[in-house]
């Protein structure tokens, strides 16, 4: 059984977790500390999800980040990662869900994500949900660079 929740305290767990989790979504992003974990538990403007198993073990995460701009309130799903042992068990798709329903609750009419190519799965699941493909550019500034 897969539990999704928000998390609302930062733990050496969940510190733990994302050392498991993020180098299998980002080759090139640390994990990120206590601090900077506590600091999205504490943002009005995101919500951190994570998916349990019975047992209390993470098994993946996902934030989604809502903010009010002049043409409505928008929401935007980021860094989804499921753990490698728990793909294909319906972890994605729960996440995504209770994003879903946590964005309409608040009032966004749309939910947006990114997704790379390489993603195959992800991108099936995605569209299985009802995310459509929009014909957009999307542009990106590195600083530094």
């Amino acid at each position: 059984m897969i539990t999704i929740s928000e998390a609302t305290e930062v733990d050496d767990a969940l510190v733990q977790a994302f050392v498991v989790l993020i180098p299998q979504l980002s080759r090139s992003s640390p994990p990120p500390t206590a601090a900077i974990l506590q600091a999205i538990v504490d943002s009005e403007a995101s919500t951190l999800l994570i998916a349990t198993n019975s047992d209390g073990a993470i098994l993946g995460s996902m934030t989604l980040a809502m903010f009010r701009i002049p043409t409505g309130l928008r929401a935007w799903i980021e860094d989804v990662v499921v753990d490698e042992a728990a793909r294909g068990q319906g972890v994605g798709r729960a996440l995504n869900v209770e994003a879903l329903k946590i964005a309409e609750a608040a009032g966004c009419r749309t939910v947006d994500l990114t997704s790379r190519p390489s993603r195959e799965a992800a991108n099936r699941l995605y569209q299985r949900i009802g995310f459509v493909e929009r014909d957009t550019n999307i542009y990106r500034y590195t600083f530094g660079s």
